[in-house]
């Protein structure tokens, strides 16, 4: 085995309970954005991008579809015989089997595939946020100071910070205080939970910490790393960077991609994302077909009006029909005159003739004010809705429904439909 300089290890595991329907039967990473994309074609974009060759990816809440998506790294060119992309689901041991219990948990529980590469550096990633960044940059600078642990933070609002972990740094960035989610912040400069770790030290912080409950790197290996004198350094990263863990931080992104000046730009020839691509034919707009402002996949066939919206791959929007500022993943078909506003519609959907999303006055949702919010209308993957209903704001469909599931044919706003085997 040639012994590499720096693998990553990518967090891919989590549930993005958040996002409400849209993860009832996905990971989170595995989620479609941009029309084209998954969430995790991101990192993984950014690590091939960055020379990383050699990347773990762990996987636990419903894993499948990032499996089939990542197969043998192919559209990353992380097909290697030495390294490369290698999926890592919590496995039976024979003295115990156990599901990762927390971040640093997952990690600990794949020492094993760590010390086959020997790295000088490990990179630890997350999964399921959307940023372009050179990890080389981060190294050049872990290494320039001489760090043990070298932690990515970004500026946040003041009034924010109480949501992420809080360094407090020096003139130099040495960190002198690390807060996990503090009531007060004294910082608002955030991790983005991305960390560059010296080999060594992460080798004995997870050892040493393996017996803490849920053991997780903000809450536990950061502070063991700074209470044994180690250095750590704040790394500042200022690009763009969005934490997609929110329905409405989710549709926000997606519509930012498709602004006149676009914040983040999925478009550099110097910086691609790469993703795993069928080959299917391409898009059609008829001549009745309008589109404006639009993210349109492949295969979409338009035969209405679509204007501020991000369609996936093989939607069909019928005749008469009209798509405003929505998401629609996919696979999904939408019938004739039937109207969009603001709303997520996941994958392998079918919206009947008629249909109305989106209608009436903002209602907070009853079923989980939380996640359901912000105006939007979301249903989840595989749903169908019948012809002629119409559907309210903070509403969340997840199922076949029927006709009867409607009173008079209406989902008031702040209602839910979510038939049995189905998660709120």
């Amino acid at each position: 085995m040639i012994k590499k300089e720096m693998i990553a290890m990518l967090l891919a595991g989590g549930q993005g309970s958040r996002l409400g329907v849209l993860t009832a039967n996905v990971a989170k990473p595995a989620v479609a954005f941009g029309g084209k994309y998954r969430i995790i074609d991101f990192p993984l974009s950014n690590c091939i991008n960055s020379g990383i060759d050699t990347v773990g990816v762990l996987t636990q809440y419903q894993p499948l579809r990032l499996n089939t998506h990542i197969g043998i790294g192919i559209p990353w060119d992380l097909d290697r015989n030495n390294g490369g992309v290698t999926v890592l689901p919590p496995y039976e041991r024979s003295t115990n089997s156990e599901w990762y219990t927390g971040t640093a948990n997952a990690i600990y529980q794949n020492l094993r595939y760590m010390e086959n590469y020997n790295p000088e550096y490990v990179l630890i990633l997350s999964g399921d946020h959307i940023y372009k960044m050179d990890y080389e940059v981060m190294l050049d600078f872990h290494k320039a100071n001489q760090a043990d642990v070298t932690i990515a933070t970004m500026p946040v609002p003041i009034e924010e910070a109480c949501r992420f972990g809080i360094v407090i740094a020096d003139e130099n960035k040495r960190i002198k205080e690390f807060e996990e989610k503090p009531e007060h912040p004294r910082s608002n400069l955030a991790s983005m939970g991305i960390y560059i770790f010296s080999w060594k030290v992460l080798r004995e912080a997870l050892i040493t910490m393996k017996d803490q409950n849920g053991c997780d790197f903000g809450k536990h290996i950061i502070p063991y790393c700074f209470e044994n004198g180690m250095r750590l350094f704040a790394y500042e990263f200022n690009g763009y960077w969005k934490d997609v863990g929110t329905l409405a931080s989710y549709w926000q992104a997606n519509m930012e991609l498709i602004d006149l000046i676009p914040e983040f730009n999925l478009y550099e020839e110097y910086w691609k994302i790469y993703t795993k691509s069928d080959t299917i034919e391409p898009q059609y707009v008829s001549p009745e077909g309008h589109v404006e402002r639009c993210i349109v996949g492949e295969a979409s066939e338009i035969y209405g009006r679509v204007s501020g919206s991000v369609i996936g791959s093989n939607v069909h929007i019928g005749h008469g029909s009209v798509v405003r500022d929505s998401i629609i993943m996919k696979d999904t078909y939408i019938g004739d005159n039937v109207t969009i506003d603001k709303s997520i519609v996941a994958e392998n959907c079918r919206i009947g003739d008629g249909v109305v999303l989106g209608v009436g006055e903002e209602v907070e949702n009853k079923l989980n004010a939380g996640i359901y919010s912000f105006g939007l209308v979301t249903i989840g993957e595989d749903s169908v809705l019948p012809d002629k209903v119409k559907v309210g704001k903070n509403t969340a469909i997840s199922g076949v429904t029927e006709a009867s599931d409607y009173p008079d044919g209406v989902l008031a706003g702040g209602e839910s439909i979510i038939k049995a085997g189905d998660r709120g």
